[in-house]
């Protein structure tokens, strides 16, 4: 991320290194943006005093560095008079949100979400005049909204959801003219809403949370906002207030999102929503009816009405499908019909709700065997656009649900059956047929027979969870073939022999987890005989409880490691300094095993600081470990029957 921060002649000019941008004019620092993602993020601490110089910075964003220990969100963040754009979200923060971000006055965006900042929000915050986007969504924050937010009138986005946000919405919000996108769900604000005919006139998403009390007024101010497309009302009671349903149902014909979840809806609730036809098919996209009381009716009822319904979410309901014939939605993407009762429901053959469905989740449906009966002749695939399918915690047993899935299916990109009860081999030429899987969950079965070899060609696959199951035999060399793999996920179950140094040959191989298994060989033959051209991106190793044995050779390699897991093995010998160097990222160590020795020097200081430390039966005493003084973010610590024959420092 950081590759072009060099200090060398080729490179001084910092305003050529990326996420840097400079102005043409003066050379000052205008953009610092070093936003994270999932392949690549930031280490370390955030040091806002390093940044104090810059004060012609215009634009900050480091959102996304989930590797940045960012402590508190600095009081000299109000230094940066010229900030702009200031983007935080997803740091991990701890303490509140300083008062002196109400300095910033030329600031415009601002977006704290997800990043666990604490307390109320400041009133400082209003003096933000000219700020259009404030996103503290999801984080700890309590008290009231303070009314000062109301001066904010330029203010085109805000959203406070998720928080611990009380008591009601002060009138001033109301004057947020330029309004487009309110969202107040999953707080616990409540009272009447302040709004009247004419406040938030183009308001286009609105989100509240079930704890206002809707009423006739607020009910004509709902028909006045004539540019509404997105609306959220969770956890209202809906079901006994028929007068909000009539005013929903006037909104519908223009709304492309509406999400009822959860509002003790009915069947007939759901039929005065859409007295005709048209109400539903003329721009509805997206309807969420999870978590009610609604019965198969409602769901012809939708087929009925949906020329345009993209994506029906009707999770926890009383929704069953005896027919194998199911209604056709011709414009079906995704569709959640997870903990329905479908134990009845038959799919002969495909998925036929629509011939763009491409996310189907029945996840804890009790779906059986009979649920997918296998065709005694071939049948032409008709679910070729499906690619995630979740058939997690159901009831199949039988692993002919394998060739089921072969003869229909054979795009998938996401597959889940964990938490089935299926038994019997996973067919030997199942990784042939399904070679488009990017994820492939099988865990928490009763899956037996070796891993087959064919798993080996599919060579798109990300994640292998076949864990928790009854397999047996070696692991399959050819699973180093699949350079895309970034986690395998193979423990408890009962595979032997040695681990194959092919694995080590993974470049994006991220989590290796083969604990509780038979698995033997030698240590060191596996980690000095594999390239680890991974070894900039491997996290966690876990060998633990196998029959492992040698000596432990030195880890410093893997300079990215932060979980190493290696207790009761055979694995013999002292582990000294050297094993641990340059593991400076490393979170979790659980070496427990009387059979290793830990010989440091007294003044070592360990290379990371530790969450998690296992040195139970190790040889370690006779006297206290001083280097532990060093580890002060400890939370589990078990340096029991360590040979300690010492007091404990103070």
């Amino acid at each position: 991320m950081l590759s072009t921060w060099r200090d060398d002649k080729n490179s001084r000019d910092c305003c050529t290194w990326k996420g840097i941008e400079c102005d043409n004019e003066t050379g000052h620092l205008r953009m610092l943006d070093l936003r994270g993602s999932d392949t690549q993020n930031l280490k370390g601490a955030i040091n806002f005093t390093s940044l104090i110089e810059l004060q012609n910075m215009e634009y900050l964003d480091l959102s996304y560095n989930n590797g940045l220990t960012a402590g508190h969100i600095s009081e000299l963040i109000g230094s940066f008079k010229n900030l702009r754009y200031l983007n935080l979200s997803r740091l991990y923060f701890s303490g509140r949100i300083p008062y002196e971000m109400g300095n910033l006055s030329k600031l415009e965006f601002l977006d704290l979400s997800y990043s666990e900042v604490k307390g109320e929000i400041p009133s400082q915050l209003g003096k933000l005049t000219k700020l259009w986007y404030l996103d503290l969504s999801y984080n700890d924050i309590h008290g009231k909204i303070p009314y000062q937010l109301g001066n904010l009138s330029q203010l085109r986005y805000l959203d406070l959801s998720g928080s611990s946000l009380f008591g009601t919405i002060p009138f001033q919000v109301g004057n947020l003219s330029q309004l487009r996108y309110l969202d107040l769900s999953g707080s616990s604000l409540s009272g009447t809403i302040p709004f009247q005919v004419g406040n938030l006139s183009i308001l286009h998403t609105l989100r509240l949370a079930g704890n206002f009390d809707l009423e006739i007024n607020d009910a004509k101010w709902l028909l006045s906002l004539t540019s509404l497309v997105a609306l959220g009302l969770p956890f209202f009671n809906l079901g006994s207030s028929q007068h909000l349903l009539q005013i929903i149902s006037e909104l519908i014909p223009n709304l492309r999102e509406l999400s009822l979840s959860g509002c003790s809806l009915l069947d007939d609730n759901i039929s005065s929503l859409f007295p005709s036809h048209s109400n539903l098919s003329t721009s509805l996209s997206i309807l969420d009816l999870s978590e009610n009381m609604l019965t198969s009716s409602t769901f012809q009822l939708l087929f009925n009405c949906s020329l345009n319904l993209q994506e029906p979410y009707l999770s926890l309901n009383n929704i069953v499908l005896p027919s194998p014939h199911f209604p056709n939605f011709p414009s079906l993407v995704i569709l959640d019909l997870s903990y329905n009762n479908m134990t009845s429901s038959v799919f002969q053959g495909n998925f036929n709700f629509s011939s763009k469905l491409r996310e189907l989740n029945v996840v804890g449906c009790s779906l059986t065997d009979k649920s997918f009966p296998v065709p005694s002749t071939s049948i032409q695939i008709s679910s070729s656009s499906l690619r995630t399918l979740d058939l997690f915690s159901n009831q199949l047993k039988s692993s002919a649900i394998f060739h089921w899935l072969s003869n229909f299916t054979t795009n998938l990109h996401r597959l889940s059956l964990s938490e089935n009860s299926l038994e019997g081999p996973i067919p030997d030429g199942f990784g042939k047929v399904m070679n488009s899987l990017e994820v492939l969950e099988l865990g928490y079965n009763k899956l037996q027979g070796e891993i087959p070899t064919s798993i080996g060609n599919i060579f798109t696959l990300q994640k292998l969870y076949l864990h928790n199951n009854n397999l047996q035999g070696k692991i399959p060399a050819s699973l180093g073939n699949i350079r895309t793999l970034q986690g395998l996920y193979l423990q408890n179950n009962k595979l032997e022999g040695e681990i194959p140094t092919s694995l080590g040959n993974i470049s994006t191989l991220q989590d290796l987890c083969l604990n509780n298994n038979n698995l033997s060989g030698e240590i060191t033959t596996f980690i000095q005989n594999s390239s680890w051209c991974n070894k900039q991106v491997f996290h966690t190793m876990d060998l633990s409880f196998n029959r492992i044995t040698g000596k432990l050779p030195s880890l410093s390699i893997f300079t990215s490691l932060r979980e190493l897991y290696l207790s009761n093995n055979q694995i013999t010998g002292d582990i000294t300094e050297l094993h641990l160097t340059n593991l400076k990222k490393l979170e979790v160590l659980d070496l427990t095993d009387k059979i290793l020795s830990l010989k440091v020097s007294t003044n070592w200081v360990p290379p990371s600081q530790l969450f998690r430390l296992g040195l139970a039966s190790c040889k370690l005493g006779p006297t206290f470990p001083g280097w532990l003084h060093t580890q002060t973010r400890l939370e589990f610590l078990d340096i029991s029957n360590a040979g300690i024959d010492d007091f404990v420092p103070e």
